[in-house]
């Protein structure tokens, strides 16, 4: 078992890989670093063969893959996970990893959008799309993590192993940070400085489309693990749709006493049907999922116990 596992995905990043391997060379001579090649069509993968690193290809694209092999493959007391891409300096790794190895925590973000991340990107889109997926998570899950999708993290071995990676692509950020408030593991958000991306070098994300996927990921992973206030919301929608419909009907009844709108009537009648369908559908997947979270626990403790004999 690795002490310390430096994850590098990869895809397209030969201008920038040397850097970055060499960065952590430096800064934490006694970690293990890990480029997973994810397709790329450029020397990617050459480069970091040749700079004397462990590497590997993983042919289904997209981050979330990509980081799920690691998990599975890659057995290490800490692992940092990091962009290939030369914009988190290797500098601040060490208080990252410190804070695993030394203080217990589960998942360390890199927070950037307390240092230089507004000044150093140029992509304005991308600022206002972080602070809003920031604030619909840490809203929506109770929780105050500094920097969502931010690529640079330490995580503890029991969170990497127990952390059911779902998402093929840039969601997978996303993913870590709901899955670590809901099953309260320990987060701890670390300052880090943040560079863009050198002349040259693209991104690979789309600022429309990746974001949009990432909100429509929030809202997924809000039914699941929240179904109850999810669809007690849809049941209260439907409700007042209902009432916007039924009080006119029943207003004409009580003056006239004759239904002249019985199409409305009707309409509004299935609307709080479907409203009771829904807070129904929500109290059984919230007790389904009190079980499932009672079983996560167990399993956890498990997991742990074989995690320590490992280190032992």
């Amino acid at each position: 078992m690795d002490k310390i596992a430096v994850l590098i995905p990869c895809y397209n990043e030969a201008q920038t890989i040397q850097a970055v391997i060499d960065d952590f060379k430096k800064e934490l001579p006694e970690g293990t670093i890990y480029v997973y090649d994810n397709n790329s069509t450029d020397d990617t993968y050459a480069i970091a063969k040749a700079a004397g690193v462990k590497v590997k290809k993983e042919s289904r694209q997209g981050k979330g893959n990509v980081v799920r092999t690691m998990f599975r493959e890659i057995d290490a007391e800490c692992y940092l996970l990091v962009d290939g891409d030369d914009t988190y300096p290797a500098k601040d790794a060490r208080n990252l990893c410190r804070e695993v190895l030394e203080n217990g925590a589960d998942m360390v973000t890199g927070d950037r959008l307390s240092s230089t991340y507004f000044s150093e990107n140029k992509r304005p889109f991308h600022n206002s799309g972080n602070v809003i997926v920031r604030n619909l998570i840490n809203y929506f899950f109770k929780g105050n993590i500094k920097d969502i999708l931010t690529g640079y993290r330490a995580l503890s071995p029991l969170f990497a192993k127990s952390m059911p990676v779902l998402s093929k692509g840039f969601e997978i950020e996303t993913e870590m940070n709901i899955h670590a408030l809901d099953k309260n593991f320990v987060i701890k958000n670390v300052e880090v400085d943040y560079r863009d991306r050198p002349e040259g070098s693209d991104s690979k994300l789309n600022t429309v489309s990746d974001g949009l996927r990432v909100i429509k990921t929030i809202f997924q992973l809000f039914k699941d693990y929240r179904p109850l206030l999810f669809f007690s919301a849809l049941a209260a929608f439907l409700t007042v749709l209902a009432v916007i419909l039924g009080i006119p009907v029943f207003l004409d009844y009580f003056r006239t006493g004759l239904v002249e709108r019985m199409p409305t009537l009707i309409t509004a009648g299935f609307l709080m049907l479907a409203a009771l369908l829904n807070l129904s559908c929500g109290f059984i997947l919230d007790t389904e999922n009190k079980k499932a979270r009672q079983n996560f626990e167990l399993q956890l403790n498990v997991l742990h116990q074989l995690i320590k004999g490992g280190n032992a």
